[in-house]
Formats: structure tokens, sequence, C-alpha cells
């Protein structure tokens, strides 16, 4: 799985923008459009498929989290005070990452720096 990361992040980092706010239902996220980020995210589900969960299964849609698990009503009122605002935007995405999930914290396994390969140093856990 890692050597297969690797190789896939020596590819040239995909172009990627912030193309639209997205409401999460208990949130609200960025919207983001990047063909070749979903051509990579295809190949490696293709790739792993037997280990997915119905949830990695199911559509994907690129985001970016701005906020989680909230009232609905705080992220109906979040979204109404970004959208006025909103403008598309190019974003920068720098690589791949493997994350573990703790029932809980999310653990790093490895991260790859897009256009390289190389490996890059992961955060600590995170919360979910």
């Amino acid at each position: 799985m890692k050597t297969r990361l690797r190789e896939l992040a020596k590819r040239a980092a995909p172009f990627a923008r912030v193309s639209d706010l997205m409401n999460l239902g208990q949130g609200v996220a960025f919207r983001i459009d990047s063909p070749e980020l979903v051509a990579i995210r295809t190949e490696l589900a293709d790739a792993f498929a037997r280990l997915l969960t119905p949830q990695d299964r199911a559509g994907w849609r690129p985001h970016v989290t701005i906020q989680n698990k909230v009232d609905p009503a705080n992220a109906k009122a979040l979204l109404a005070s970004l959208q006025p605002d909103f403008q598309r935007r190019p974003i920068e995405i720098t690589g791949l990452g493997i994350w573990r999930y703790l029932d809980g914290p999310w653990a790093a396994v490895g991260g790859w720096r897009f256009g390289q390969g190389h490996t890059i140093s992961m955060p600590p856990p995170l919360h979910g």
C-alpha cells in the first residue's frame, strides 16, 4: 500500500480549486474541484476495494470540512454568513496520506509529497 501511494505521489501535483460551499447537514465544507484528484482516488479505491468500508465505497465528494457535528441550525447560519463573500480560488494539495481510525482519534501512518514521492511529516493524532 505504501509503495503504491509513493508511486502515485511522484506524479505532478493535481490542480484543484475551492469551487463552492457545501451544506453537510451538521456542518459546512468547501467543495474541492479536481479531476486529477478524483482520478487518483478512483485508482486507489479500485486497487484497495476489498479493504474499503461501505462509507468509503459510496460516492466521493472532495471537500475540506470547516465545521462538523453541530446543530443543523448553526450549520445553516454559518453557510448563510459565508455565501455573500465566497469566491472560487485555487487550493494547493501537497500530497497523499494514510490515516488509521482508532475508535475516536485518527493516527497518521504515512504521507508522500506530490511531484516527488518523498515522505512528508504527518500531524499528531486527530480526534473526530
